[in-house]
């Protein structure tokens, strides 16, 4: 790798830490993403607006494709605005529930319990429209191809969830098929391809999540150390 103080300058914001406070710490943040669940009986409690601001900065912060950033957060608060995007979500969800999913997806659902309903839309303060770009740019106004695409945006919307639980909110991916109603609903360009809706807020007094949410599977399931 060739750097050089016109193109490169000194790396910042790391310090050495001592073994045991590194483990510390990375036991501290398990302990609070383990109880990450996903939510589907929202409270219409307000959330501030900077506190979505913030952890829309963090994901931001995510590595990307020749660093283009190939990302856009919709963040949408009007109440109209979320009617239109759950009535719109919810009628590609009947036509999923309907057949158009196939028995096997269903099957695998069936666990949680979903159906085509989706009322926390509305009901949640915040819904979190993520836009993948197809064309962008590290610098505003740029039309160059972007690459890595839907990793970059991935590792972003991992950050974004992480970040909303750590400020004590709740948060659930949607991912009604197809998605192209946002890009209208949004007045989002056509080179923009809708990731997914996170939705954000606070839990309902008494929410539940399935039982079948809880199982994660145990490290040397998910890890090997060669």
């Amino acid at each position: 790798m060739k750097t050089s103080p016109d193109t490169h300058e000194p790396l910042e914001g790391y310090r050495l830490l001592p073994e045991d406070e590194m483990r510390d710490r990375a036991r501290a943040f398990h302990e609070r993403m383990r109880t990450r669940r996903s939510v589907r009986a929202f409270s219409d409690r307000p959330v501030d607006r900077a506190v979505i601001e913030t952890c829309i900065r963090t994901a931001g912060t995510a590595p990307s494709g020749a660093n283009h950033q190939p990302w856009f957060f919709a963040c949408v608060g009007s109440p109209e605005k979320k009617r239109e995007i759950r009535e719109a979500a919810e009628a590609e969800e009947r036509a999923f529930y309907a057949g158009k999913a196939g028995a096997e997806w269903l099957d695998a659902l069936s666990p949680i319990g979903t159906d085509a309903d989706k009322p926390y839309m509305e009901t949640a303060p915040w819904l979190i429209c993520i836009f993948a770009q197809r064309r962008g740019g590290a610098e505003t106004g740029e039309d160059r191809k972007n690459y890595y695409i839907h990793e970059s945006v991935g590792i972003a919307t991992g950050l974004l969830i992480a970040a909303c639980h750590e400020a004590g909110l709740a948060t659930l991916v949607h991912t009604p098929n197809p998605m192209s109603f946002l890009n209208d609903l949004c007045d989002r360009p056509s080179t923009e391809k809708p990731f997914l809706i996170l939705v954000a807020g606070h839990p309902a007094d008494g929410a539940m999540v399935p039982k079948h949410a809880l199982k994660k599977k145990a490290l040397s399931e998910i890890a090997s150390f060669l």
